[in-house]
């Protein structure tokens, strides 16, 4: 996949980049290539797999999604899915929670760099985080982060009530949803839709959105040592 096939593939899920987006997404790769000879970002370097894999994975949502208002994306690494969310909608407001300051850096390398507006890197944990910005925001995506039975209790009680929770996640997406059904209900959501689709290389991705339907629990959530040790 090369940049072309990236604007014709995110085209047919209903989105189209212009020129500026483009270059953009194109300048990010260059940005993260060069960063990953001295850090260890992603394990995906060459330029057909980032923009399949990264930057087409991240917008694979769009299709079943609206993305608009806040968005919190946990656990942002690279900045994937929210980074790319942002230069695919430009007016979309968003927060990356990377816990590692070396990719808080990058994070902030490549806002400047794009003269990206209206988004914002924190450097803590999700669990504290939440202590700030307990159900502030329309969205809060994570892709492939941690099991879903530990993400959940990181990342909905971050989600205010009539918002979505999207999960993205690989071929084992649906024996995580399994195991993570009790507490994403315990946590105040309520599944809206899962999808299976794929990339154009034929991976298997999941796609599942849930709405959050009520508060959560203010116990929740809980030390990440006890979250870890005993998921809900």
């Amino acid at each position: 996949m090369d940049i072309k096939d990236l604007k014709s593939a995110v085209y047919d899920l209903g989105l189209v980049l212009d020129d500026a987006q483009l270059e953009r997404l194109d300048r990010y790769k260059l940005l993260l290539q060069k960063k990953n000879e001295v850090m260890n970002l992603t394990a995906i370097t060459d330029d057909s797999g980032i923009y399949e894999k990264h930057f087409y994975d991240s917008l694979l949502s769009i299709r079943y999604v609206d993305y608009q208002g806040e968005l919190c994306d946990v656990g942002s690494g690279a900045g994937f899915p929210g980074l790319v969310l942002k230069i695919a909608y430009p007016k979309l407001k968003v927060t990356l929670v990377e816990p590692i300051k070396k990719r808080c850096d990058f994070l902030l390398e490549v806002i400047e760099d794009l003269k990206l507006q209206d988004v914002e890197v924190v450097n803590k944990r999700a669990e504290d985080y939440v202590k700030e910005k307990r159900e502030s925001y329309d969205l809060v995506t994570a892709r492939a982060v941690k099991n879903l039975n530990i993400l959940s209790e990181l990342c909905v009680p971050l989600i205010k009530v009539g918002g979505r929770f999207i999960i993205l996640k690989g071929s084992s997406g649906f024996d995580e949803l399994k195991s993570a059904k009790r507490a994403l209900e315990l946590l105040g959501t309520k599944e809206e839709e899962v999808i299976k689709t794929n990339l154009l290389s034929g991976d298997t991705r999941i796609i599942a959105i849930y709405e959050k339907i009520k508060k959560t629990d203010k116990k929740y959530p809980r030390n990440y040592s006890m979250i870890d040790k005993r998921p809900l």
